[in-house]
């Protein structure tokens, strides 16, 4: 079973087999934690997600769906880009979220990672509301058959980390 910890701070200075980079669809770099991965790990996750583009990705990374690179010189094996949906009143997108919590760890199964740091995925310029973000981050990491040991959702502020704690129980 898949024990889930919550840590409020910066993702990029967790130690993990994989961390989960909330990605753009270019797989270039962005802002937010995007950004920060790319600053903190260096250019070797660049060159590798450049790769990705010009071969399996050439229009970039469809939502929901995820890939790894290696992790540069953050302190982790691997990054496992997935890009989250932009919330929207207006169109349930809710499964989109879903799927990048469940295909990040399936990348992370394929990898034989044990240990994944994900951050609040779509919950910054993707104005996806933070409750809700939490209740299906949770409820799908619990639903997905892993082989991941421990889910490490990594929260950027106190508002973050209190709403997964009161999904977390």
């Amino acid at each position: 079973m898949t024990t889930i910890t919550l840590v409020q701070g910066d993702i990029t200075g967790q130690s993990a087999d994989a961390i989960v980079n909330a990605a753009n669809s270019s797989l270039l770099g962005g802002g937010g934690v995007d950004g920060a991965i790319h600053r903190r790990g260096g250019p070797a996750i660049l060159d590798e997600c450049r790769k990705l583009r010009a071969s399996r990705y050439g229009k970039g990374l469809p939502t929901g769906r995820a890939v790894a690179t290696t992790a540069g010189e953050l302190d982790a094996r691997w990054v496992i880009h997935t890009v989250g949906p932009v919330f929207a009143t207006s169109e349930d997108r809710s499964e989109l979220l879903a799927s990048c919590y469940r295909e990040s760890l399936k990348v992370a199964d394929e990898l034989g990672a044990r240990t994944v740091a994900f951050p609040a995925i779509s919950t910054g310029v993707y104005r996806w509301p933070m409750e809700d973000a939490a209740r299906i981050a949770v409820q799908t990491v619990r639903a997905t058959d892993t082989a991941v040991e421990e889910v490490r959702f990594v929260l950027f502020d106190e508002r973050a980390y209190e709403a997964f704690a009161a999904q977390v129980g």
